[in-house]
C-alpha cells in the first residue's frame, strides 16, 4: 500500500513540540493507557485520555483517579476533562497541575451523547457563549504553564453553529490550540465531516494552531485534509479503532518516524493480542481485560478471512490462553484484504435533534433555571 506523503510538518502545542501534527482523539471507553500505549508503539504525536469528568476528580472519584493514570512511558501525557461548571473545571485543573499528572489538558465540548447534551453539557454548551467563554478562562488561569486546548463541533445544527465564536473566545482566553470535528452535534457521526468549516476556523483563528478531525480513515486523508484546509494536525478518532498502526503511517505521511507496515493477518493477530496483553496489565485483572478487548474484534479483523467460530470465540474469551489458541488457528499468512478492510470503522448512525434542556435554544445567554438543572450534568456522568 502506497502513503501520500506530505513535507515535514511539526506541531508546537504550548511548549510542547510534536514530531508530527497528529492527536489521538479522546473516545470513552477506548483511549485508555492499554490502547494509547499500543498505538505510540507504531507511531508519534500526542494521545489523549479518554473523557473524565471534572467533578468525579474533584471528588476523587476511585474509578476517574485510575483513569487519569498514565504509564511510565507516555509522554507528553494528556487529559481530556468534562464539565459545565467554571469553578468545577477549573478546580480540576488545578488538582492535574498541582500534582503532575498531566502535561497537556483538553477540554470537551464536542460529546454529542444525549444524555450529555441534555443537560446542557458537551456540544451543547458553546451555544452559551459567556458560560463557554468563562470557563476557557478560568481553566486556562489554573493550567498556568500547562497548555490547555479545546475541542468542539461545527455547533448544535445546522441553524445553530458556533465554532467560530467559540474558537475565537477560546483563543481571546488563551487556549493553546482548538481542534473541530466537523460535524455538527445533530448530525451526531454520519454523513461526511465537513471539512470546510475547518478552513473557515483556520482563518477565523489565527495566533493558535487549529487541528481537524473528522473522517480521516487513512494517512491519505489526513494529508489531503490538511492540504484542503490549512489545519496545523489532524485529530484522529475512529479511523484507528482497530487499527493502531494507523498512527505509523502517519508518522511516515508527515515525515516522522513510523513502522512501516505489511498488514497480513498475522500482523493483525499479533496487534490483537498485544493489545489484550495491554489490557490485562491497564486493569490488573485477566479477566477484565480479556472482556474489555470483546469490543475490539470486528475492527481488527474487518475484512480478513476470520471465521464465525473464531470471531465468536475472541467475543467470548476470558483469558490470554483462550484467545493465543484461538488466534492460533488463523492463517497468518492471509495477506491485507485491500479494500474490504478500508473505510468507515465505529459509530456512524443517523442524524437527530439533539437532546437539549428546555427552551434552551432561546437565547445564548445562561438563565437561572438552566444553571440549576446544569449542576446536575457531572454528577449523572460521575466516574470519568
Amino acid at each position: 500500500m502506497t502513503i501520500a506523503t506530505a513535507p515535514a510538518r511539526p506541531l508546537r502545542i504550548g511548549p510542547i513540540d510534536l514530531d508530527v501534527p497528529v492527536v489521538l482523539a479522546p473516545m470513552a471507553g477506548i483511549t485508555n493507557t492499554a490502547f494509547r500505549r499500543l498505538c505510540r508503539e507504531y507511531g508519534a504525536g500526542l494521545y489523549v485520555s479518554e473523557m473524565i469528568t471534572s467533578r468525579a476528580l474533584v471528588e476523587r472519584n476511585e474509578t476517574t483517579m485510575r483513569l487519569i493514570r498514565h504509564h511510565e512511558s507516555e509522554t507528553p501525557r494528556s487529559i481530556q476533562l468534562y464539565g459545565v461548571d467554571p469553578k468545577t473545571i477549573a478546580e480540576a485543573v488545578r488538582i492535574i497541575v498541582a500534582e503532575d499528572h498531566a502535561d497537556h489538558i483538553d477540554l470537551n465540548f464536542g460529546c454529542p451523547v444525549p444524555k450529555v447534551t441534555r443537560r446542557g453539557g458537551g456540544a451543547a454548551l458553546p451555544w452559551k457563549s459567556k458560560l463557554f467563554a468563562d470557563i476557557v478562562d478560568q481553566a486556562v488561569k489554573a493550567a498556568g504553564d500547562v497548555p490547555l486546548t479545546v475541542k468542539m463541533r461545527k455547533g448544535i445544527d445546522k441553524d445553530h453553529l458556533t465554532f467560530l465564536d467559540a474558537g475565537r473566545a477560546a483563543e481571546d482566553a488563551g487556549a493553546a490550540a482548538v481542534a473541530l470535528h466537523a460535524r455538527t452535534a445533530g448530525e451526531f457521526y454520519s454523513g461526511h465531516a465537513d471539512w470546510n468549516a475547518i478552513g473557515e476556523l483556520k482563518q477565523a483563528v489565527t495566533s493558535i494552531p487549529v487541528l481537524g478531525n473528522g473522517d480521516i480513515w487513512s494517512a491519505d486523508d489526513a494529508v489531503r485534509m490538511m492540504a484542503q484546509t490549512d489545519c496545523d494536525g489532524v485529530v484522529v478518532g475512529r479511523g484507528c479503532l482497530g487499527r493502531p498502526w494507523l498512527f505509523g503511517e502517519l508518522a511516515t505521511a508527515f515525515g516522522g518516524e513510523g513502522k512501516t507496515v505489511d498488514a497480513t493477518l498475522g500482523f493483525v493477530a499479533d496487534a490483537f493480542r498485544r493489545h489484550a496483553e495491554l489490557l490485562v496489565e491497564f486493569f490488573e485483572d485477566e479477566d477484565r481485560g480479556c472482556r474489555d478487548i470483546r469490543k475490539h474484534v470486528s475492527w481488527y479483523f474487518k475484512g480478513y478471512p476470520v471465521g464465525g467460530d473464531i470471531r465468536t470465540g475472541l467475543a467470548t474469551a476470558s483469558s490470554l490462553a483462550e484467545i493465543d489458541d484461538l488466534l492460533g488457528r488463523l492463517d497468518h499468512t492471509a495477506p491485507y484484504p485491500g479494500a474490504d478492510a478500508e473505510g468507515q470503522r465505529g459509530r456512524s448512525g443517523h442524524p437527530k435533534r439533539t437532546a437539549l434542556p428546555d427552551k434552551w435554544l432561546e437565547s445564548r445567554e445562561l438563565a437561572s433555571s438552566a444553571s440549576e438543572m446544569m449542576r446536575g450534568a457531572e454528577i449523572e456522568n460521575s466516574g470519568g
